[in-house]
C-alpha cells in the first residue's frame, strides 16, 4: 500500500486535494493505480491501466471486473522544485463519481519503483483509444526516422561539439538542411515533367 495525493476538479468548480491509500491488483493485465474518494460521496474509486489508458473497474453480476476507460480531458506538464517537468493527464470521471476530473501522474516516482510497478510502461500519455492518436501517431515515422539520421551522423555516437549551445546550434543546422533538401526535392518533383 502507498499513500498519492489526487486533485479533483468538481463540475461546480470547487478544487479538491485529498491523500488517497492505493493497493496493486493482479487482476489480468489490469493493476490498480490509485483510489480516489470523491467528496460529494463515501465512494472509493479504483483507477486502474489497461491497454495502456486510465480507467475504472467496475464489478458486473459475474462477479469480474469490467474495465471502464475514462476520456483524457487534457495532458498538461508541471514544473517541480528542481526544476524538472513532470506530465500529467486529467480524466473525466463519470456521471455517478461526481463528474469531476481526475489527475493522474504519467511518470514513475519512489513508491512505483518499490512496489515494481512501471508506470510509464503502462499508462500512455495518449493512449491508442484516444481520438487524438491516429493524428498525432502518423507523424512518428518521420520523426524517429529524422532522428535515426541525426543519429548516423555522430561518429561513435558522440556529439559534434561541446556545450548545451553549440550543440544546440548543431541540431539547427541539421534541421535547417534537412528542411532545405525536402523542400529542394519537392520542387525539382513538381518541375520534371511525368513520364507517360
Amino acid at each position: 500500500m502507498w499513500v498519492e495525493t489526487k486533485t479533483i476538479r468538481h463540475t461546480d468548480g470547487t478544487i479538491s486535494t485529498i491523500s488517497t491509500i492505493s493497493t496493486i491488483s493482479t487482476i489480468s493485465t489490469i493493476s490498480t493505480i490509485s483510489t480516489i474518494s470523491t467528496i460529494s460521496t463515501i465512494s472509493t474509486i479504483d483507477l486502474y491501466a489497461s491497454g495502456d489508458q486510465i480507467g475504472i473497474g467496475r464489478l458486473v453480476d459475474t462477479g469480474d471486473l469490467e474495465f471502464i476507460p475514462l476520456p483524457r480531458v487534457r495532458t498538461h506538464r508541471n514544473t517541480g522544485k528542481d526544476n524538472k517537468f513532470r506530465w500529467y493527464n486529467d480524466h473525466r470521471l463519470p456521471d455517478w463519481a461526481d463528474s469531476g476530473t481526475v489527475t493522474v501522474r504519467l511518470h514513475t516516482n519512489n513508491e512505483d519503483q518499490r512496489r515494481g510497478f512501471n508506470r510509464t510502461e503502462n499508462v500512455r500519455p495518449i493512449p491508442p483509444a484516444d481520438p487524438d492518436f491516429a493524428r498525432l501517431y502518423a507523424r512518428r515515422n518521420d520523426a524517429e526516422s529524422i532522428n535515426r539520421h541525426l543519429d548516423d551522423t555522430l561518429w561513435l555516437g558522440r556529439a559534434h561539439s561541446i556545450g548545451h549551445a553549440r550543440q544546440h546550434l548543431n541540431l539547427i543546422g541539421f534541421a535547417l538542411a534537412v528542411n532545405s533538401v525536402a523542400i529542394h526535392e519537392h520542387r525539382r518533383r513538381r518541375t520534371e515533367p511525368i513520364a507517360a
